[in-house]
């Protein structure tokens, strides 16, 4: 049997799950706010040409109004000025959108401090116990975050959500194999990233090296330490920094 074929039928048999890793998008997902004077990206709306009506009795369709970087979206290199000079989302090559995942839980210790930041020794510890972090794959970070996601305030929490230390988000982008990062936040960095040194170092290290972001992912918790598959293809914008993505994950069952 080929390789394609047994893969069919491990979807078909249940064999292999399918894992969505998705928030769904519509008026109330939370987005990133930003204070004065930077822009903001505005929230999704859907705005309606034809219902089954006048407009066009047979069938129904929306405009969508939204930013690049809203929802679960997935972070191009050229979103930040370390990466100016790389990938627009259009560009990502297509065998780096398929790629295995790991996942690192910290949802305890962030549910005991909305600020914990990961460390290399987290990370490093994690190795030891599961074996070194993928080559071309994704670093999947759970933070059970996404339990607030129903509730922008909560969900944003003034500021206050987990994210990943300076040295930690440098060390990976510079000296681990991985291509990118996924956390359940609304953004990869943390809540109190602006006041880093440098900035949202997440964006700038991990795009500066090529590497990727996937952002507000649900269900990681359903996803093994080691061994799912994840699927992230972004919209090809030509000349976007980002993009909503359906993120999905295959799990060995």
């Amino acid at each position: 049997m080929s390789v394609l074929r047994s893969l069919v039928e491990s979807l078909r048999s249940g064999t292999v799950e399918i894992v969505d890793l998705t928030a769904p998008l519509s008026d109330k997902t939370p987005i990133l706010r930003l204070p004065e004077p930077f822009g903001n990206t505005i929230p999704f709306r859907l705005e309606e040409i034809s219902h089954y009506d006048e407009r066009g009795p047979a069938w129904y369709w929306n405009d969508i109004h939204t930013g690049e970087h809203t929802g679960t979206h997935f972070d191009a290199p050229i979103h930040w000025v370390t990466g100016r000079d790389g990938d627009d989302v259009s560009r990502v090559p297509p065998a780096r959108l398929i790629a295995p995942a790991v996942v690192l839980d910290f949802a305890a210790e962030a549910g005991k401090d909305p600020d914990f930041l990961l460390q290399i020794d987290h990370v490093k510890a994690w190795e030891r116990a599961n074996g070194p972090l993928p080559e071309g794959g994704w670093l999947l970070y759970r933070t059970g975050w996404d339990a607030r996601a129903e509730d922008a305030e909560t969900f944003l929490n003034e500021g206050h959500s987990p994210g990943i230390s300076v040295e930690c988000a440098q060390w990976l982008a510079a000296e681990t194999p991985i291509l990118g990062v996924g956390v359940e936040t609304v953004g990869t960095d943390a809540g109190a990233a602006h006041s880093f040194d440098p900035p949202f170092p997440c964006h700038s290290f991990l795009l500066g090296h090529d590497k990727y972001g996937l952002t507000q992912l649900r269900n990681l918790d359903r996803l093994p330490a080691t061994g799912a598959v994840v699927i992230a293809p972004p919209l090809p914008i030509v000349g976007g920094s980002g993009s909503p993505v359906r993120v999905l994950a295959l799990v060995d069952r």
